[in-house]
Order: C-alpha cells, then structure tokens, then sequence
C-alpha cells in the first residue's frame, strides 16, 4: 500500500511540474495542433508534448518505488516504443502503416515478456492472438478518444484507480504501483488539460496511455468467483471499447474508410444534444466509475449473477448507440 501511495504522489508532483514545461518546450518548437475548422475547432493552437510529461513521470515515479523484473521491463520497453512512435506521429511524420507496424512491434515486445492472457481455462493458441488484438484495440480506443478537453486523460485516471483497486485487493502489487503510477502521472497532467485544455497528451500520449492501461487489465485477477468476470476488463474499460467500436460501425454504415477522422464519436455526439464540453467531459467520468463499480460487482458475485450484469450493460450500450447514431452531425 505504502509503494502504491508512493507511486502515485510521486508521479503526481513529477506530472505537475513537467507538465508546463513540456508545454513551454512545445510552443518554442511549434510542435501545436492548429484549428482546421473541421474536427478541431479549438480557437487557437494548443501545444502538443503532454505524452511526454505524462510518460516521463510515470516512469520516474516507478525508478523508487518497482523492482525491474522482466514483465515491468518488458512493459517499459513497449512504453517507450509507443512513446517514440507517437511523438513523431505527432509530429506529422508517420503514414497510417508505419504508425499500425510500430504499434505491433510494441504489442510484440510485451507478448515476449510474457504479458499475456493468462486463464487456466484459456489454451495458449487462443490466448497468443487474444492478447494481441486485445493490447490492439485498446491501445487504438484510447488514441481515437481523444478528441476532447479532459476526455481521454480522466477516462484513463478512473479507469487506472478501479484496476489499482481490483489488483491490490487480490495481492497484485506490482501491477497495482505500475497503475498508481499511471494514475499519478495522469492526475498531474489533466490539471492542464481540461476544458480550456492548455496543452494535449497527442498521440504521444494517449498510444501510451491505451497500451499500459491495454496490458495491466490484461495482467491482473478476475475469476476468483466466477469465470464471467474475465471480461471485467471490457466493462472497465468500457468508454474507449464502446467509442471505437461505435465509430467504426457509423463509419462502415457511412461507406467511408474506417481509420478516416470524422464527427462521429459519443462525446461530439453528446456536444452536438445538447451538452456543454465539460458536461460530456463529467458524464464520461461518471460511466467510466459505473462501470467500475459494476466490473467490480461482477467479480464479487456468483457466476448467473456476473451474466446479468454483464448481459444489463451491454443492452444499455446497445441502446445509447441506437440513440447517439440518430444525431444528426451535419448541421
């Protein structure tokens, strides 16, 4: 408990203070997302470079308070491939392919450190190309959620302290002070990213932030009730699943490419409803902890109840989807 407490305050303070100066070095090198008009419509440019700051105090905080051992390096060393990756997609220098290799050498390095499904009941040629598409998709939900002031980085906070929670209470402890750590970092810089977002975690950041979140769900305990509760995980990283896979279906029923930036997310969605940035910001935090709270529920309960509750969200989810696509984005 003390590592974890450690952890987190530590990158914390670290995310705090490197925070602006990251966004000083951005505004010096002009390394800015500009307005377009289109999908980015803030008023002026905002610096880029908040990846950085949050991977720079995440991986500080865990030099004091984490043994090295070959899943945490393996875990780092994928961090820091993502991060590289980012930054010079961020940079505007990386084609889509280029991006989906890096991304895939990254997933690679920590499936040969051994951070994959682990179920008994799992055998291990399902388990391999399960782990791979799952750190995939988690890693690419979080890249495409961040489209809004606060969004990906408080999404990614909740989340990180409903999975501490889940792997301190079943003896997880370096899982649980690598997730401190990530939620530190992450408290530190959403100070300066909500709405007026003073600077963006950009690709830098939110590829790293979807990998770590991707791998440590995947690396911690579920089933100890009920082997329902093995996708606890989806539930608590429901937001990022439910956007990426509603923004593909819109986009396929829609005829364009999938990978193609366009208005059609939950929180642009809710925006154009009627609520205000910061009201679409606070509803994705609020879900986010229900479905902790439910993911956790799930663990606790006996297997016909996990179904219920498992079987209960995914109804809602279907239904919200069914109302959201009947906005109308192009007025």
């Amino acid at each position: 408990m003390i590592r974890m407490l450690l952890a987190f305050l530590l990158a914390a303070v670290l995310g705090h203070y490197l925070t602006p100066m990251l966004r000083q070095a951005a505004i010096r090198f002009g390394i800015v997302d500009r307005p377009d008009g289109k999908l980015k419509n803030h008023r002026a440019p905002v610096p880029y470079l908040g990846g950085i700051a949050i991977y720079l105090s995440f991986l500080l905080s865990l030099a004091l308070t984490v043994e090295f051992q070959r899943e945490v390096l393996g875990i780092l060393l994928a961090g820091a491939i993502v991060v590289i990756l980012g930054l010079v997609d961020d940079l505007g220098a990386l084609s889509p392919p280029v991006k989906l290799a890096g991304q895939v050498v990254a997933i690679l390095t920590l499936m040969k450190a051994s951070v994959i499904i682990k179920l008994t009941f799992l055998p291990a040629w399902a388990a391999l190309p399960l782990s791979f598409f799952w750190l995939l998709a988690i890693t690419n939900a979080f890249n495409l959620i961040d489209i809004m002031d606060g969004l990906a980085a408080g999404v990614g906070l909740i989340a990180c302290v409903v999975l501490c929670l889940v792997a301190a209470g079943n003896g997880r402890e370096v899982v649980a002070t690598l997730l401190a750590g990530l939620a530190g970092s992450l408290a530190g810089f959403l100070r300066y990213n909500l709405e007026p977002a003073r600077i963006y975690m950009g690709d830098t950041g939110s590829l790293f932030v979807g990998l770590m979140l991707g791998a440590l769900a995947m690396n911690n305990s579920y089933t100890s009730k009920n082997l329902v509760a093995s996708l606890a995980p989806v539930v608590i990283l429901g937001i990022p699943i439910f956007d990426m896979l509603f923004v593909m279906f819109v986009r396929w029923r829609r005829g364009i490419p999938v990978m193609r930036g366009s208005p059609d997310h939950f929180a642009l969605r809710l925006r154009k409803w009627r609520l205000t940035t910061r009201q679409t910001v606070g509803t994705s935090y609020l879900a986010t902890a229900l479905l902790g709270c439910v993911a956790i529920a799930m663990m606790l309960v006996e297997g016909r109840t996990a179904l219920v509750l498992l079987g209960g969200t995914a109804v809602a989810a279907l239904a919200l989807g069914f109302y959201l696509r009947k906005i109308d984005m192009t007025l």
